[in-house]
């Protein structure tokens, strides 16, 4: 492992002043010296003096002067970021100012915050196709001590040149968290379809027990198996993004490729089979879903009143202190009816790259870049980032920082043997094909719309929107 770097006592760069030859000489000559030219010489020494400082002041501007300004995507962390900065602030006298973009809204938000004149030094995107859009704003941090420390370049955002354009400072998973105790409570009723957890092994195994809890949920003191499924901003993301991972997956497992300018749908009726068990085994009816939060679904399992909850391991925030104890927190994968998914993992990956904006002054970039360093290898910043928010990091400096977390526990104890499911959503074309596949699912789901305007969203918006981004 790299030694820990200690980051430099911030300091002014001495500025390197000439000393100004005193004008003056025998007292004969000082004598013989017209006033006018003394009252000229002492003019121009003051001037110069005065000159001399203003260079000094803006030499210290430049090199102390910087600030940071980070447009935090997560809002499920945006008080431990707040208080970060803070602490920062306090043992630097840097400026830092955190921004939290509202769940749902980071790229609208992004795209008003940089057009301002203190636009972010700090943001993020969320991978190739984040990168596209914002490429002109990435600074190469090949340089950067922050690069220097990931454990891989898997986890760097490379672009056509081989430049590093973004750094993944979070790895993370989601599936089905589940109650274990709630799922043994199931096992111990008459009829149970299953004796032990690790027989959900598949789709058709979950259906069966979702469908079985669904049917006993009142004798169980159940809302029902599955949280709601909301379709506002901070929930419907859950499933326009999360769970359309799957068959983007599949697809691109099947041929053998990592993105497309076309995709075929080819498992779009499995799709469909996973957000039918969501909508009917849940906690209310499909036609109150736009007006379901993610903090109602969050709510719901925190509470005790549904089974399972489709997430991830950030979400841990949300659930502890309730009603759910730390050991009754599981994960299973998102079983959607794929060949050989028996052997499937949890989808694992990161969308949270860091990028320094390249049009931002240099004192302003070095003092993010500096930041960054901190964050990364301090002590105050890897325990915020390990224990607080509870972040599975790729960086070589955490190896003694682990989060205190039991979701990511139990994807690590779940994944042992399995293979991980990759975020293939990163390739989605836009957000205008999210939004557009959020919404004619929602039509779906109350009964105002059919699946054939999904397959519609899905398959030819794709090469809609990908032709757009990349004219």
């Amino acid at each position: 492992m790299k030694n820990m770097k200690r980051i430099a006592a911030l300091g002014m760069t001495a500025a390197m002043i000439s000393s100004l030859a005193a004008c003056g000489g025998s007292s004969s000559t000082a004598t013989t010296a017209a006033p006018a030219d003394t009252t000229a010489a002492a003019a121009t020494t003051a001037a110069a003096a005065e000159t001399t400082a203003a260079a000094a002041e803006a030499a210290k501007d430049d090199a102390a002067g910087g600030k940071v300004y980070y447009l935090n995507f997560k809002p499920e962390q945006a008080d431990q970021w707040t208080a970060l900065a803070k602490k920062y602030t306090e043992e630097t006298g840097v400026q830092v100012d955190v921004q939290t973009a509202a769940s749902g809204t980071y790229e609208q938000t992004l795209k008003s915050e940089m057009a301002k004149s203190d636009a972010p030094t700090l943001f993020q995107v969320n991978g190739p196709v984040g990168l596209a859009t914002w490429k002109d704003y990435c600074d190469d941090m090949k340089d950067s001590a922050v690069y220097k420390d990931l454990s891989s370049d898997d986890y760097a955002l490379k672009d056509a040149d081989g430049a590093i354009r973004g750094i993944a400072y979070v790895i993370e998973s989601y599936g089905i968290i589940y109650n274990k105790k709630l799922l043994a409570d199931y096992i111990a009723t008459d009829g149970a379809v299953i004796k032990d957890a690790s027989e959900i092994n598949n789709f058709a195994t979950l259906k069966a027990v979702a469908d079985d809890i669904q049917k006993k949920k009142d004798d169980l003191g159940l809302e029902g198996a599955f949280t709601s499924a909301g379709f506002d901003s901070s929930s419907d993301w859950r499933f326009k993004t999360h769970l359309a991972n799957l068959p983007i997956y599949y697809e691109y497992k099947e041929k053998g490729i990592s993105s497309t300018d076309a995709i075929e749908g080819t498992y779009l009726d499995n799709f469909k089979n996973i957000f039918d068990l969501y909508i009917t085994d849940a906690t209310c009816e499909p036609t109150v879903l736009s007006s379901k939060t993610g903090e109602d679904a969050a709510s719901e399992f925190a509470l005790g009143e549904a089974v399972f909850y489709q997430n991830g391991t950030w979400a841990y925030g949300d659930i502890k202190d309730n009603e759910v104890a730390d050991e009754d927190l599981g994960m299973l994968p998102i079983y959607i009816g794929a060949d050989g998914e028996e052997n499937q993992g949890l989808c694992t990956g990161s969308e949270n790259y860091w990028c320094v904006n390249t049009k931002a002054s240099d004192a302003d970039k070095k003092a993010t870049y500096d930041f960054l360093q901190w964050v990364v290898e301090s002590d105050e910043g890897r325990t915020s980032l390990s224990s607080e928010m509870g972040f599975v990091t790729p960086f070589t400096t955490f190896a003694d920082y682990l989060p205190e977390n039991p979701l990511v526990k139990a994807e690590q104890e779940y994944d042992k043997d399995k293979t991980p499911v990759s975020w293939n959503f990163t390739t989605m074309p836009s957000e205008e094909w999210k939004n557009k596949l959020g919404s004619a699912m929602l039509e779906y789901a109350q009964g105002t719309g059919d699946w054939d305007a999904v397959k519609t969203a899905f398959v030819d918006n794709w090469k809609t929107e990908y032709a757009a981004a990349n004219s």
